[in-house]
This record gives structure tokens, sequence and C-alpha cells, in this order.
């Protein structure tokens, strides 16, 4: 399938429009360098630290293997956040991935702290396998929450995964509240599935975060975007 974007001609990042965003006032840009990255997401009040799996000194993302996504308002501020990367599980399967900690880390020997350790029971995991698009570090500045915005950036995502990597499956990982407000419902994603544990150490404490696997298949995904040809090519009638 040929790449809606060549992530090998831009260094930094490139505009992408669309309309449902621009008339809420958001510009989006889609960038590849992930030391970029980082410095944004560390400079951008109100957000949380990123994760391992997109800081790249600890899990580097080869070139055409990740992209991130940034909001910005009319006065240039950020506004809306995040990542997505490429796994390739060919010879291994999602819930292997999760529980080696190589889904965080290139070397969990030598980057993950002591108390570091994942544990995945949910039970389709060991069935993702293949290509597997990961999305994450999603954030929405405060006042902006509530408006459909996450439903507009998970079609803006799922469309570039698709068009870049045409992916087995699609997947990220959601608190139990994204699925109480009917978050996930916005994200696209019609298979989810308990319980995913995380524990690491934070600040000299240590925290265990318990969370629910989301997913899509590649054939939903591609269905999805020929809908969205077949849309696009429909005459309107008004």
């Amino acid at each position: 399938m040929p790449c809606l974007v060549d992530p090998f001609r831009f260094s930094r990042s490139i505009p992408i429009r669309d309309e449902a965003l621009s008339e809420k006032g958001i510009n989006l840009r889609i960038g590849f360098d992930f030391h970029e990255y980082i410095r944004i997401t560390q400079t951008t009040p109100t957000k949380s630290p990123t994760g391992p799996t997109f800081v790249p000194d600890l899990s580097p993302i080869a070139p055409g293997n990740g992209y991130w996504i940034m909001g910005v308002d009319r006065e240039n501020a950020v506004a809306i956040l995040a990542a997505q990367r490429l796994y390739d599980l060919s010879g291994s399967n999602l819930a292997d991935h999760f529980q080696s900690l190589q889904a965080f880390y290139a070397d969990p020997i030598v980057h993950a702290d002591r108390h570091s350790r994942c544990i995945c029971r949910a039970p389709s995991a060991k069935t993702i396998t293949g290509k597997v698009a990961y999305h994450g570090d999603y954030w929405i500045r405060e006042e902006l929450r509530g408006q459909g915005l996450s439903a507009i950036i998970a079609r803006v995502a799922h469309g570039l995964s698709f068009a870049m990597w045409a992916p087995d499956f699609l997947c990220a990982l959601v608190e139990q509240w994204a699925l109480d407000k009917g978050l996930v419902s916005q994200y696209a994603c019609a298979h989810y599935e308990a319980d995913v544990s995380i524990m690491m150490e934070e600040e000299g404490e240590i925290k265990d975060y318990m969370y629910w696997l989301i997913w899509r298949t590649g054939e939903e995904l591609r269905n999805d975007w020929l809908q969205r040809k077949r849309d696009h090519l429909t005459p309107q009638c008004h």
C-alpha cells in the first residue's frame, strides 16, 4: 500500500488539514522526530510525563515506524498531543511484548528499574500479532475536553496509521474512566478487554496502574478507510 506521507522527507513536522478541527480553531501537525516531541511535551503545562514507549533514549523508534500529532490553537498554544508507533510482532504477540517490557524499553535490563513489571491478562492479547500499531500518550487541554475532539483525533490517527503501515492490528491501553465516560467508543475501537497491570517507580513511589486493552483489526481499519473514500466520492445533495 502506498504511504500517505514519506517520513524520510520530513525531519520535523508537516501540517495536516482537518475541517472539523479547523472550525474549532485547531490546526494539526504530524511529526517524526521524537526528540522534538519530548521537548514539546516537557514544556506543555498540565501534560503528564511521557512514558518510556515514546522516549527515544529509552525506546528508539526507527524512521518510518512512528509519528506524533500536535494540535495548536489560534494563539499557537499546544492543545492536543498524541503519539503512535509500529511494533513488528511477527514472531511474538502483544501479551509477550508487554510482559517482557520490550513494549516500553529497547533494553529492559538496562533501562527498567527493579520494580518495573507488566502482567497482561487480556485473553486476546496473545492473538494480536504481526504489524501492530500502538497509539498512546494522548492528551487534550482541559478546557477543550468533552467537545468530541477524541473522535476526530482517532479518525485522523487511525487513517494515518492505516495509510502508512496497513497494520494487522491497532491498539492502545486506557484506564477505567475512559470506558466510563464513553471515550472508547469515540476512539472507534470495537474490542476491549481487562486487564493489563503495569507497575513502575515514579519519584520514589511504586505505583501499579490498571488498564484495559482496546483494539481494532486491520480489516476493520481497511473497511473504515474504504467507507470514507466512498463517502467522499458520493455527491452531496442540498
